[in-house]
């Protein structure tokens, strides 16, 4: 299972509206630390699945997503629950971090 894509279009659908946690990683392709998270990210995408969804949203290509955020530097992750941004990390980190904070928030 592959990180999901996030859009401007289907942010609504897909973040606000899910009925399981949702990881988001803000990234762009020039990003190097992104790239570096990005392996990452696909396997909590894996070890994650029916308890929460991951995905990705490319700020190049999404900037309004990024602008209701007020993303400043990527990579930024945002953790949602319920539409509503619980936690945050900004910059690289362990995969062991991001487990600690997805695991908070599945319960």
């Amino acid at each position: 299972m592959s990180a999901i894509e996030f859009t401007d279009a289907n942010f609504q659908s897909e973040v606000l509206e899910s009925s399981v946690p949702v990881l988001v990683d803000f990234w762009a392709e020039w990003c190097g630390p992104c790239r570096a998270i990005a392996p990452v990210i696909t396997e909590l995408a894996t070890e994650y699945s029916g308890k929460a969804k991951i995905g990705k949203v490319d700020v190049d290509s999404n900037p309004q997503t990024a602008m209701n955020y007020n993303v400043r530097s990527i990579p930024t992750l945002l953790f949602f629950v319920d539409g509503q941004v619980r936690d945050q990390m900004i910059g690289s980190a362990s995969k062991r971090e991001f487990q600690k904070k997805l695991d908070a928030l599945v319960g």
